[in-house]
Parts: C-alpha cells; sequence; structure tokens
C-alpha cells in the first residue's frame, strides 16, 4: 500500500546492498568525528574570548538518511519520518539546559530566529516561517503551528539506466542491486498535522495513478500502514484542502490555524476551481 518505488525494493535485502549500506554508514560516523574536532574547537575559542555566554549555537542538518528502511539500501527522498526528520539542538543566552520541546519547528524557522534575536522587526519580512526564540526562552502561553507543509520534486534521467535495462526510463539512484531511489514521479507533498488526539501524515503523488498516502503516527510511528482508503472521510478532505492552502500560501497566512485547530474552517466547495482554489485531482477521485 506504498508508492511503486518503495514496492520494486527488494526484501530481503541482499548481501550487497547490506554490505554497502554497511560501509557508508561507518563513513559518515568517521566523517562526523571531523565536525566534533571543529565545534570544540569553536565552543573553547569563544570561551577563551569570553563571548561563550552571549553566543547562540545552532547544531542542525538537511534531511535525514534512510538506511535500511522499506529495503531502501541508502539515500533520502522519501516523505517518510527517517528522510524528512532533522536534528536540532541550540545553545545560548536564556536557554536552559537539558530541555526538550516537542512543537513542530522546520528549517524555514532558522531565517526568522536569527533575525529576532538581531532584534529586527520580523513585522518588516515576508517569511513563512516563525521565530523559534520564545520557544527557545520557555516562554507560557506561545501561540504555534500545528501542522506543516513538505514537498519534494522527484529527479529521474530521460533514458533508461544502463546498469538496469529493465527498469524502463525516468529512475535515477539505482544502486545497488537496481533498487532505484529516485524518479521523475516520485514527486509530492504532504501535510504534516499533530494535536492532542492526531498525529497524521497526508501525501498526494505528482503520478498517474494520484497515488494517496495517510499514516496515524500515533498507532503507527514507522509509517507501517497506509489508511488512506480506510480513514474518515471528513478527515481526508479537510487535510487536502489545507495542503492546497499551505502550498499557495505566502507569510503571515502560511500560519492559518491547522486542521484540529479550533480556529480552523473547511468550506468544501473552495476545492473546486470556480470557487477560487484550483482543484487537485485527487479531490475528484476521493468526493
Amino acid at each position: 500500500n506504498k508508492h511503486w518505488l518503495i514496492r520494486q525494493a527488494k526484501t530481503p535485502m541482499s548481501n550487497s546492498s547490506i554490505q554497502f549500506l554497511d560501509d557508508a554508514y561507518r563513513k559518515r560516523w568517521q566523517t562526523l568525528l571531523s565536525v566534533d574536532d571543529l565545534i570544540e574547537k569553536l565552543v573553547k575559542k569563544l570561551e577563551v574570548n569570553g563571548e561563550l555566554d552571549n553566543t547562540y549555537i545552532f547544531y542542525t542538518s538537511d534531511n535525514g538518511f534512510h538506511t535500511g528502511q522499506f529495503s531502501l539500501p541508502i539515500d533520502k527522498r522519501q516523505l517518510y519520518e527517517f528522510d524528512i526528520k532533522v536534528p536540532l539542538l541550540v545553545r545560548g543566552p536564556g536557554i536552559k539546559p537539558n530541555q526538550t520541546n516537542k512543537m513542530l519547528v522546520a528549517n524555514i524557522d532558522l531565517g526568522p530566529t536569527i533575525l529576532d534575536i538581531a532584534g529586527y522587526d520580523l513585522n518588516k519580512t515576508q517569511m513563512d516561517g516563525m521565530s523559534l526564540l520564545p520557544l527557545l526562552r520557555g516562554d507560557k502561553n506561545v501561540t504555534w503551528r500545528s501542522d506543516f507543509l513538505v514537498e519534494y520534486q522527484g529527479e529521474g534521467y530521460n533514458g533508461s539506466d544502463p546498469t538496469c535495462p529493465g527498469l524502463g526510463p525516468g529512475v535515477t539512484h539505482c544502486f545497488p542491486d537496481c533498487v532505484c531511489e529516485d524518479s521523475y514521479n516520485n514527486t509530492y507533498a504532504c501535510v504534516r498535522t499533530l494535536s492532542a488526539s492526531w498525529d497524521l501524515q497526508y501525501c498526494e503523488f505528482d503520478d498517474r495513478e494520484v497515488f494517496v498516502e495517510v499514516y496515524n503516527l500515533t498507532a503507527d510511528p514507522h509509517q507501517i500502514n497506509n489508511i488512506a482508503k480506510t480513514i474518515d472521510q471528513e478527515i481526508l478532505e479537510k487535510m487536502n484542502y489545507r495542503l492546497m492552502m499551505l502550498q499557495s500560501c505566502s507569510g503571515a497566512t502560511c500560519r492559518t490555524p491547522g486542521v484540529f485547530d479550533p480556529g480552523y474552517r473547511f468550506d468544501p466547495r473552495l476545492m473546486f476551481s470556480n470557487h477560487g482554489l484550483r482543484a487537485r485531482r485527487f479531490s475528484a477521485q476521493f468526493l
């Protein structure tokens, strides 16, 4: 019940794929040793200069690599937690140590946060993200998002991979053992939404199937079961509409109430082109 690119992976993984993955995983840890050395030198230099307590340090990365999940050997182009979840650690003035915050934050929040730290008036900007500074300082009664957008544009070659002639055109990164990690129709958009009782991810693919994947991460944290065909129809329609809104928003309009917020308003008529928003192909299929 997953997109065809996941279904084409070979299960169980071959020994050559496992060896390839083990080698890559080991080399990543070796590479991080130099990053650790760099950070240690930087922190010590700040301390010697008396600036450590006056400096914010953000430690993060780009999107994560999967390491064999769903029998995919190595890459990071899928919609699942192991590819989209990113580490973020911050230290600095006013931040208490050993805190963990469960709010939904995204890389679009880094820009506003740095400007906020610098004292810039965020009302003068048109950025989609929000400053993390109130969360970092532990401010009470902070109004925060309950959902965010995930998008990816699939890549592929016009011709076939010469090492995997049976796979046809449009695929790429078919390594090892002709397990392809990407394709033109691996283009998707998702909305991830969080509430007191729900942790949902809703995704649409731009492909001939108009394939849809929906996961309840509260009950299914490893995203094994696609519940697109069994979830309540009203929730499905709301998330479809919310996805359209997040894809077309800009600035403050991206910070309107999410699906499970008390202030959320849903008008199904807006899902059709004669009411302002372009209808998505999925809407016609399911409504």
